[in-house]
């Protein structure tokens, strides 16, 4: 309860929280996770363009399934794509070491976004 709250203060406040129907998609299909490192609405176009290109590139995301014709394809923006690359990248290698910093363009949030996307919408 109190984390649905202190998502809907964010969100009604428009104070860059991000949850995309794309990160639902990858919340779905890994759903054992407690946290996830998402794009950070408030970072310049550059820079997670830039941090997508090295996590789905010699980062080693798989971002199959935000391709032309997959089925997380959409929404198709910047930010919905850096997510999903972002966090299926912090997912699989956190127990390696790796973090979600991507160049100061992720943050990680412990708000399940295949439990909250719908909120986007009421707000």
């Amino acid at each position: 309860v109190d984390k649905t709250l202190k998502l809907l203060q964010l969100l009604h406040k428009n104070e860059g929280v991000h949850v995309s129907k794309t990160l639902a998609c990858s919340a779905l299909s890994n759903g054992q996770f407690e946290e996830w490192c998402i794009a950070d609405e408030q970072t310049p176009d550059e820079v997670p363009q830039k941090a997508l290109d090295w996590a789905c590139g010699m980062g080693g995301a798989d971002c199959t399934k935000i391709q032309r014709k997959k089925p997380c394809y959409y929404p198709n923006t910047l930010k919905d794509h850096a997510s999903y690359a972002f966090n299926n990248y912090y997912q699989k290698f956190k127990k390696r070491g790796a973090t979600c910093y991507f160049s100061a363009a992720a943050i990680i949030t412990d708000l399940d976004p295949s439990k909250f996307h719908h909120l986007i919408h009421m707000v």
